[in-house]
C-alpha cells in the first residue's frame, strides 16, 4: 500500500531525534548502565525497554496529566503506564485513601467494609451481581477461565487475534498459517492446545468453534486495543451472545483496556450481556488491582457449603481460583475512592469530550496536508491510521500501518515534552487531562506531521 511517506527521511529524522534524546538524558542513561548489573535490558520489567524504540527514562515524579524524569524533563503523559494510570498520577482521594489505610494495616487475609461497597459500585455499574479480586487481569482471566471449566465441564477456550487479556500461557496464542502458534518464546504448543484463535468479527468462525460442542469460554474485549482500535462490526457483541448460549460456552468480556472509555465501561455503554466481566489496570487508580463479575449461576460454584478436607492428601473441594494477596484493604481502599470520588459520570463525559477535541484536532491537522488517513476516538483514546478506511481485523491494522513512522512519532514528541503511547496505541487523556494538555499534545503533533510530510 502506497502511505504517501518517504520511508527513507523517516529513518534520516529518526536518527536525528534518538541522538537529542540522548543528548538530553545523560541521567536516565547512566541509571540504565547501572541497572544493567542487576536486571536484564536495565529495567525491573523488560517491557519497559523493548516497548520503545528508545532508551527507557527513569521518572522521578508525578502528578496530574503529567510526570518528571531524572533528567528534570517534565511530559504531558498520554500514556499512563499503558492506561494504569487514567485516573491521572497521584489522583488525590486515592493518596488520602491509600495514606490512611497504610496507617490502619494493608493486608489481613480477611475483608474490609470497603471490599463490599467496591462491590455493590461494580454491581451498580456493570450489572453483573457477583464479584471477586485478583491484582492483576490475568489473575482475573485465569480466575474466569477455572470458573468455565468447572460450570461447563469443557476445556477449551476462544479468543480473537489481536487481542491482550495478560500473561496466561494459554491466552499467549496466535493464528499463523492456518493454525495455533505460541505468541511468545517460552510458551509451548502444549500451553496452548487447548486455545482456539478466532479472526475479529469472523462470526463464522466463531460459530464453527463453538459447533465442536467442548468450548468452556469465550474470551472477547469489546473493541481490539492492541494495534490502535478496532471497532467490533453492527451487532457482532450481540451475536457472540447469542451464539455461546446456544452452545453452552460461557462468555466473558474483557474490559481491562476500556474500562476508562465510558462510566460501566463499554459493557454498559454499548449494552453488552456477558456471564463474566474482567475489570484490571485502572479500577484502583494504579494500585494494583483486579475484579472478577460473574453471574448468579457461576457464583453458585463458590457461593456454597465445601466439605471438610485435612491437610493430609484428602480431595480439596473448591474451585481453583484466588491467592494470598488478592483482596487485600489497601487494593480496596484504592478501588473505592477513584470509583467513588474519580471515576464519575461527569469525570468520563469530560474525557470523551477531549478525546473527541483530541480527535479532530489530529484530522484538521492530517487533512492540511492533503492526507486522509482514517482517525478514531473510542471514550478517552484517539488515534490515526494511515488508510482512509479503519482496518476490519489485525491483518488489516498490520498492512495499513507503518512502523518506522510510529516509532519516529515516539520519539520525537518525547524530544518535545508529550509521552505519547507506543506503537501499539494512540494517545489516551485521564481524568485529570486538561484541555490545555490536548493543546500541547495538537502542536507538537502538528510539527511532527509537518516534518514527516515536508
Amino acid at each position: 500500500m502506497d502511505h504517501g511517506v518517504d520511508l527513507d527521511r523517516v529513518l534520516a529524522l529518526k536518527r536525528r531525534e534518538d541522538s537529542r534524546f540522548e543528548r538530553a538524558h545523560p541521567r536516565s542513561l547512566e541509571l540504565r548502565t547501572r541497572a544493567r548489573r542487576t536486571m536484564p535490558l536495565g529495567v525491573p520489567l523488560s517491557w519497559m525497554s523493548f516497548l520503545y524504540d528508545h532508551p527507557p527514562l527513569f521518572v522521578d515524579a508525578a502528578e496530574g496529566a503529567h510526570f518528571t524524569d531524572v533528567d528534570g524533563h517534565r511530559y504531558v503523559d498520554m500514556s499512563l503506564g499503558i492506561t494504569v494510570a487514567s485516573t491521572g498520577h497521584t489522583a488525590e482521594p486515592v493518596v488520602r485513601a491509600v495514606a490512611e489505610r497504610m496507617t490502619k494495616g494493608i493486608q489481613f487475609h480477611l475483608p474490609t467494609e470497603d471490599a463490599a461497597i467496591v462491590s455493590e459500585e461494580l454491581t451498580r455499574r456493570w450489572g453483573l451481581p457477583k464479584w471477586q479480586y485478583q491484582l492483576s487481569s490475568t489473575q482475573a482471566n485465569t480466575d474466569a477461565i477455572h470458573l468455565a471449566r468447572l460450570r461447563t465441564g469443557r476445556e477449551r477456550i476462544v479468543v480473537f487475534e489481536g487481542k491482550y487479556q495478560g500473561h496466561l500461557a494459554e491466552l499467549l496464542a496466535v493464528w499463523d498459517e492456518g493454525r495455533t502458534v505460541p505468541e511468545y518464546l517460552g510458551v509451548t504448543d502444549h500451553d496452548i492446545a487447548r486455545t482456539t484463535v478466532a479472526a475479529w468479527k469472523d462470526l463464522d468462525g466463531v460459530a464453527g468453534a463453538l459447533a465442536s460442542g467442548d468450548v468452556a469460554l469465550l474470551l472477547a474485549e469489546p473493541a481490539l486495543t492492541n494495534s490502535g482500535i478496532i471497532f467490533p462490526s453492527e451487532g457482532f457483541h450481540a451475536e457472540l451472545r447469542r451464539l455461546t448460549r446456544e452452545h453452552g460456552t460461557l462468555l466473558a468480556i474483557d474490559e481491562t483496556q476500556t474500562l476508562p472509555m465510558a462510566f460501566g465501561g463499554l459493557v454498559r455503554e454499548w449494552g453488552l450481556e456477558a456471564d463474566l466481566v474482567i475489570l484490571g489496570k485502572s479500577l484502583g487508580g494504579g494500585v494494583p488491582v483486579a475484579a472478577l463479575g460473574m453471574t448468579e449461576e457461576v457464583s453458585a460454584l463458590i457461593d456454597r457449603e465445601y466439605a471438610t478436607y485435612e491437610v493430609s492428601g484428602e480431595e480439596v473441594d473448591e474451585p481453583a481460583i484466588g491467592g494470598t494477596l488478592f483482596g487485600n484493604a489497601l487494593s480496596m481502599a484504592a478501588a473505592r475512592a477513584a470509583l467513588l470520588e474519580v471515576w464519575t459520570e461527569e469525570t468520563h463525559l469530560r474525557m470523551q469530550e477531549l478525546a473527541r477535541a483530541l480527535a479532530d484536532g489530529m484530522e484538521s491537522v492530517i487533512r492540511s496536508h492533503g492526507r486522509d488517513w482514517d482517525v478514531y476516538q473510542l471514550g478517552n483514546r484517539a488515534g490515526y491510521r494511515f488508510a482512509p478506511m479503519p482496518p476490519r481485523n489485525l491483518q488489516e491494522a498490520g498492512e495499513y500501518d507503518l512502523p518506522p513512522v510510529r516509532h519516529l512519532q515516539r520519539v520525537f514528541m518525547a524530544n518535545r515534552g508529550v509521552w505519547d503511547f507506543g506503537w501499539w496505541g494512540g494517545p489516551a487523556i485521564s481524568a485529570q487531562t486538561a484541555a490545555e494538555d490536548v493543546e500541547v499534545y495538537l502542536g507538537v503533533f502538528a510539527e511532527f506531521i509537518e516534518e514527516l510530510l515536508a
